[in-house]
């Protein structure tokens, strides 16, 4: 099922409600605007969260292949490591809709991992591995990234599944 949300490109109920407006919330220290819109989504990957993490890791892995080899089990590995690991939990966060309790956990790992990620963009700079405007702009998206998980974790009620508020129906087949 999909859901709908606050931070994100939210979407629409199973019951068909929606909302709109705009919200907003204290993240990083900025006003983030966390907006809400009528978009039905039906998978993680749909998510804009997911697909901004996504695109971030791909280009952090592909700079870290400039990395030296010295580095290969320690920056290189935990600067991938951190960035592919946001992508995984927002879709672990997802699936986990169901509880709130949950949800929110794994989006706060997600935020753990984010804010993990700019520590070792900043290593990589200062090891002269990374161009520093590269990084800045890595840094800025994890920024833009955080600001949504902050959103959608102090607001998780639009994006949880729906509430069964009665029993399904079960019909009995009777004589023909």
């Amino acid at each position: 099922q999909g859901s709908r949300g606050a931070g994100e490109q939210g979407s629409g109920g199973a019951e068909g409600r929606r909302r709109s407006g705009c919200n907003k919330c204290r993240a990083g220290g900025g006003d983030v605007e966390v907006n809400v819109s009528k978009k039905f989504i039906r998978s993680h990957t749909e998510l804009e969260v997911y697909q901004l993490s996504f695109d971030a890791a791909m280009q952090i892995f592909e700079l870290s292949k400039r990395f030296p080899m010295e580095e290969r089990f320690s920056l290189t590995d935990q600067i991938r490591r951190s960035s592919r690991s946001v992508t995984a939990n927002v879709a672990e966060a997802w699936r986990k809709r169901r509880y709130e309790n949950a949800f929110v956990a794994k989006l706060n790992d997600c935020e753990a991992e984010a804010a993990e990620t700019q520590v070792w963009l900043t290593y990589a700079v200062k090891c002269t591995y990374l161009d520093p405007e590269m990084a800045r702009e890595l840094y800025r998206l994890y920024d833009q990234i955080l600001g949504k998980l902050v959103g959608m974790i102090k607001h998780p009620a639009p994006w949880l599944m729906p509430k069964r508020t009665t029993k399904p129906v079960i019909q009995k087949e009777g004589p023909a």
